[in-house]
């Protein structure tokens, strides 16, 4: 059965059913993908009404073709000055875009196909910073533990350099995603939605029960409130990262000559669990990666890693020495 022309959606239509069917619904992907997507589409749309002298809602898909995207992300780059990073996370939106329609508009094929077949532009890969075992020191002992804030920063700092988690993650953490005890265990959905648990050593599980004690929260409670008791801001938490960073350089030197984003805890973690051997598909799992791939750039960052250096990991927060998870624990981590 061939589709008819009353069967073909419109370019407005198509592009409605893109972001509520198969964004939301169907991949149930996160409000951050949703933003980037719906802002390249903003672009799109402003930059073919300039170029086409045409206005969305009468827009056809026959005009988005390879040559017209090619022009837009070259306008791009000229005009708003991106990067090689975020062209390709423009060309990535539209090309999610493109293969949905190869289902609804299979008559278009060809066109279609030609946007898929357009290469990411190709661009150097900087190695990543992260943060050494006496930077890590440095950073914990900074926060002042006499005040409530500094107890909450504290334990907010300590737990994402053990779990790696991203700073959405840990600004939305809830009581209720934490197990302690025996196996005890962070839940979070990370990134894609992809729900994954991360085991706690000893120190962490410790000081994030007394800092649980000491705010005495509600199960569906934040874990790491604002003084207003609401969700931290990501601004909130690199302003409070920044602080601890100035202090703790003062007394360790080389954090001058890094520049250190929260994202770069996560890094740390990585580098950390590389050091001590384990696997990088198990980093990956750990860390929640799309791919495995993606943990590549941890073993580019260091030389140091063709060494073997560590046996065990030595957890933050504690005394140096040779850390022995039992048997509980390494039973829950062959169950991950």
């Amino acid at each position: 059965m061939t589709m008819t022309a009353a069967a073909i959606p419109t370019f407005p239509a198509l592009l409605q059913r893109f972001f509520t069917q198969r964004l939301m619904q169907q991949k149930r992907v996160s409000a951050h993908t949703i933003k980037s997507y719906r802002d390249t589409f903003r672009l799109l749309l402003r930059f073919a009404q300039k170029r086409l002298r045409t206005s969305p809602d009468r827009l056809t898909f026959e005009k988005i073709d390879a040559p017209f995207i090619a022009a837009f992300l070259a306008e791009i780059e000229k005009t708003r000055g991106v990067g090689a990073r975020t062209r390709n996370l423009r060309l990535t939106a539209i090309r999610s875009f493109f293969r949905f329609a190869a289902y609804e508009m299979p008559t278009h094929g060809a066109q279609i196909q030609r946007v898929l077949a357009m290469p990411a532009k190709r661009f150097d890969r900087r190695l990543i910073d992260f943060m050494t075992r006496p930077e890590v020191d440095a950073l914990l002992n900074a926060p002042d533990r006499g005040t409530w804030k500094g107890r909450r920063d504290h334990a907010l700092l300590l737990t994402t350099l053990q779990t790696g988690l991203r700073l959405s993650e840990v600004t939305g953490l809830k009581r209720q995603d934490i197990t302690f005890g025996a196996g005890a265990h962070i839940e979070v959905l990370g990134k894609g939605r992809k729900q994954r648990a991360i085991p706690l050593c000893k120190p962490v599980t410790s000081v994030l029960a007394a800092w649980l004690d000491e705010t005495d929260a509600a199960e569906d409670s934040i874990v790491f409130p604002s003084m207003r008791g609401g969700r931290l801001s990501a601004d909130a938490v690199e302003r409070l990262l920044n602080k601890h960073l100035a202090a703790a350089s003062e007394t360790c030197a080389s954090l001058k000559r890094k520049h250190i984003t929260f994202h770069c805890l996560r890094h740390t973690t990585a580098m950390d669990l590389l050091h001590a051997g384990v696997e990088q598909s198990v980093i990956a799992l750990w860390l929640g990666h799309e791919s495995i791939e993606t943990t590549q750039i941890y073993l580019d960052a260091d030389l140091a890693l063709k060494e073997k250096i560590l046996a065990r990991t030595i957890p933050f927060d504690s005394k140096p020495g040779k850390y022995r998870p039992d048997d509980r624990l390494l039973s829950f981590l062959n169950q991950l």
